[in-house]
């Protein structure tokens, strides 16, 4: 009996000890000193040069969005909005007072996507949303909506598409989730307002725009030292205000031109990825693209952390002789759980606890099992967060606005101005430990003189109003 208790002691200590080996071996895995941030900025403004130089032309794609032309305050009018981007979706009526009025007046509604029109038809997706968007049409008050008179619409779609107009572009790809085969290589304007004259609704289109870019624009309107606006939600992406001469495939007359990053995609072969997140991309809808977004963004953290904790309960019996049934389901362990755990903040981490308790069917852990689970939890997080500020570093230091000493033709700068980055989403917003991670490395990456002329804001309804900014601002768009 004796020899069989001290069989079991030494197999846990064993077991234990795996564990420790499986989470320690993921933390190197997912370290990201700074000089290994500023190979992958290097490597990121390469990459964001090809693209800008020809369509293809690097493993960024740094589309063109066609807004050459930023709110600055002084728009006025009732405009909407549409603000697709994953799996909710908004509409906006929004009252434009100009720079003493700003926005006068908002009214919003919020809608679910079914989980199977994501991956249904394409007239069964755009039938739904503008069937949604014709009964909030119909809701508005004379006053704020004078009736008899052509609705304009700034549409937000956030998902990589190949742009051709300020209001028109073909969809390449869905990602966060979507798969409707159906409305790849289409125009995505066209499908939307043919669904909307099916619902007899008098609109139409005035912009079509990147989540991103709406973000920009919100913050532009309020700032016009925001150069850069970030999504940090469920995807993730950047966009950038880019000098013309810099972009050698555009030949357009505009100084200026709002760039596309697309920088969820796979830009680098160098990314910090662990088994765990080979095989999260290998059973993704999407393998083998969007890595980045895969290491960064929302729809996957919380799945990163269930891979690494099925690791342990697989190869160290971390939960016990049986893997836990509910953890083999990709959906036990949100992100949202996943920074609830992350904040536990109780001497016991009785969150920890009631969080695997209820979402993986775990009773009466150990707090040295959920310590562990919270060391999971921050290393999946911070380096999700460092990933997020380099990219931030990266595009400072291509629109020179990192401290560098020289610019690009060799010229002295003076210092770097200030800039203003707006950001968006419920990652960036929700997480506070994801927030610090990401500002502290971008002050790491630039020294504190040059970050204290960075400012990274949150940007409150971003994609939705912007969108309604950019559909106000554009010459093509006359007011209500």
């Amino acid at each position: 009996m004796a020899s069989t208790v001290v069989s079991k002691q030494a197999k846990g200590r064993g077991n234990w000890n795996k564990s420790l080996s499986i989470l320690k071996e993921f933390q190197s895995v997912c370290s990201t000193p700074a000089e290994s941030l500023w190979s992958l900025v290097d490597e990121m403004i390469a990459e964001m040069e090809a693209g800008l130089a020809k369509e293809g032309g690097g493993k960024m794609r740094m589309l063109l969005t066609f807004v050459d032309n930023l709110p600055n305050g002084n728009e006025t009018g009732i405009f909407y909005a549409l603000d697709l981007g994953g799996t909710n979706f908004r509409v906006l009526r929004v009252q434009l007072g100009g720079k003493e009025g700003g926005v006068m007046r908002k009214e919003s509604r919020e809608a679910a996507i079914p989980p199977e029109l994501m991956q249904g038809t394409n007239k069964e997706l755009f039938d739904y949303i503008a069937k949604e968007l014709a009964d909030f049409a119909c809701t508005s008050d004379e006053n704020f909506c004078p009736r008899g008179k052509r609705l304009q619409l700034g549409f937000t779609f956030s998902f990589p598409i190949h742009q051709t107009s300020i209001k028109s572009g073909n969809l390449i790809n869905w990602t966060k989730g979507f798969a409707v085969p159906d409305t790849v290589g289409k125009d995505v304007v066209k499908e939307l307002e043919a669904a909307i004259t099916r619902q007899g609704l008098e609109m139409r289109v005035s912009a079509l725009v990147n989540d991103t870019v709406g973000t920009l624009a919100r913050g532009h309107f309020v700032d016009e030292d925001v150069m850069i606006s970030v999504i940090l939600g469920t995807g993730t992406n950047a966009c950038y205000v880019e000098d013309a001469a810099a972009i050698p495939k555009w030949h357009g007359r505009s100084r200026f031109m709002v760039i596309n990053t697309e920088w969820g995609s796979s830009w680098s072969d160098n990314l910090p990825r662990a088994d765990v997140d080979e095989a999260l991309d290998a059973e993704s809808i999407n393998p083998g693209d969007q890595f980045f977004e895969k290491l960064v963004s929302g729809m996957y953290l919380g799945d990163i952390l269930r891979r690494v904790l099925l690791k342990m309960a697989t190869e160290a019996q971390l939960f016990g002789d049986e893997v836990p049934s509910k953890l083999l389901s990709p959906l036990s362990l949100t992100t949202p759980k996943m920074c609830a755990m992350h904040h536990d903040e109780t001497s016991d981490l009785h969150e920890v606890g009631r969080i695997l308790s209820e979402s993986i069917g775990v009773d009466d852990t150990s707090l040295e099992v959920r310590q562990l689970v919270v060391e999971v939890c921050e290393a999946v997080a911070m380096r999700a967060a460092r990933l997020a500020g380099a990219g931030i570093v990266g595009i400072l230091k291509k629109i020179g606005r990192d401290g560098s000493t020289s610019g690009e033709n060799g010229s002295v700068r003076s210092g770097a101005p200030r800039t203003v980055v707006a950001v968006d989403g419920g990652l960036y917003e929700k997480y506070p430990r994801f927030q610090e991670h990401l500002q502290k490395v971008v002050v790491e990456m630039l020294g504190e003189e040059t970050a204290q002329q960075v400012s990274i804001e949150l940007s409150q309804d971003g994609s939705g109003v912007g969108a309604a900014l950019i559909a106000a601002c554009c010459p093509s768009a006359p007011s209500l």
